[in-house]
């Protein structure tokens, strides 16, 4: 059941809403009960309001033992109500329900209103290092934990639910979502979660977290895109550092650091695109190598190309591996009419 940051179905809410349709109904069974007692609509609403707001006017019938005994079976019903709904307003506003509720509304909104944003699925370590990231790269972000105490310094949109709910990873925007990065406490969780999401966006990307190399393959099975064991990409990265200092500092540095000029970028040629079937060596920003060409992969996910050669030609959903300004990615895609 989705419980979305302060959720929909929050106990306080749901008393809030109890009160108000207390409310409604006392209003109601006045107006037609005093009706009923041969009071016209107007008379019977306007006795039914003064008699439960307890203002003391004069009444607008002429007392009779029935109209008498109603008049005080609804003063003492209304009474009791409207204590209760003060009682309830009292307390979330008190207890700080009544703030958390708009702050919520304000985030649905919020999130209602993304669109290429990337889902994170889990608000533990591995989850709040993957927002920071998004965060220092502008892009957008909506976390899911089924921990309401885990997302008080949540820095993004939130959720709060089982990200293996159909209603919780909607209610996160995955319908208009770019990406969805699933980082859950146990393996069990991360392949439901996969799985539900697949079955909602057949072409999301999704990342997997995998706690052993085994779980990797049953992972991407239930549906991800890719798999990612962060302990194992994390000794890889230190055996880096320790063999080519210089080089992992490079990457790391393009990847991760927001004072370096050149970034890593990853074009997809789709068929519409003017650089669809035409050399390197057509294209004068990559003929002159003011934009270098990595690498190009073939379409649908075939091998890399490795410093392909200026006569190589770009197949349409080939994908080109660039390394250039922020600028220069901006004019690349500008030239071959994707969005960045």
């Amino acid at each position: 059941m989705l419980l979305s940051g302060v959720a929909r179905n929050d106990t306080p809410l749901q008393r809030i809403r109890f009160a108000l349709i207390g409310l409604v109904g006392v209003f109601a069974a006045g107006t037609f009960g005093y009706m009923a007692l041969g009071l016209t609509f107007i008379e019977a609403l306007y006795q039914t309001v003064f008699t439960v707001a307890t203002v003391g006017f004069t009444e607008v019938f002429d007392r009779t033992n029935g109209l008498m005994i109603f008049t005080i079976v609804l003063i003492v019903v209304g009474v009791g109500v409207v204590l209760y709904n003060l009682g309830v307003l009292a307390e979330a506003v008190t207890e700080g329900h009544l703030r958390e509720l708009l702050g919520r509304r304000r985030m649905d909104r919020t999130i209602a209103e993304l669109s290429g944003h990337v889902i994170v699925c889990g608000y533990g370590r591995v989850g709040r290092a993957a927002i920071g990231h998004l965060l220092d790269t502008a892009h957008a972000a909506v976390a899911i934990d089924i921990d309401q105490g885990r997302m008080t310094s949540c820095p993004v949109p939130y959720v709060v639910g089982d990200a293996s709910d159909d209603e919780t990873l909607i209610a996160a925007g995955i319908m208009r979502a770019r990406a969805l990065i699933c980082a859950l406490d146990t393996d069990a969780d991360t392949t439901y979660a996969t799985l539900s999401a697949r079955a909602l966006r057949p072409d999301l990307v999704i990342i997997g977290r995998a706690r052993t190399v085994d779980s990797k393959h049953k992972i991407v099975r239930a549906g991800a895109t890719r798999a990612v064991n962060p302990q194992l990409i994390g000794g890889r990265r230190m055996a880096s550092f320790a063999l080519h200092a210089d080089v992992a500092e490079f990457l790391d540095g393009v990847m991760h650091n927001d004072e370096v000029d050149h970034e890593f970028e990853q074009l997809r040629v789709p068929a519409s695109s003017p650089f669809a079937g035409r050399r390197l060596a057509d294209i004068e920003m990559f003929r002159d190598m003011s934009v270098p060409v990595l690498a190009i992969r073939a379409p649908r996910k075939g091998s890399f190309i490795t410093n392909p050669p200026r006569s190589t030609v770009i197949e349409p959903g080939a994908t080109l591996i660039l390394l250039a300004s922020s600028e220069q990615i901006a004019a690349v895609h500008l030239a071959a009419g994707t969005t960045d």
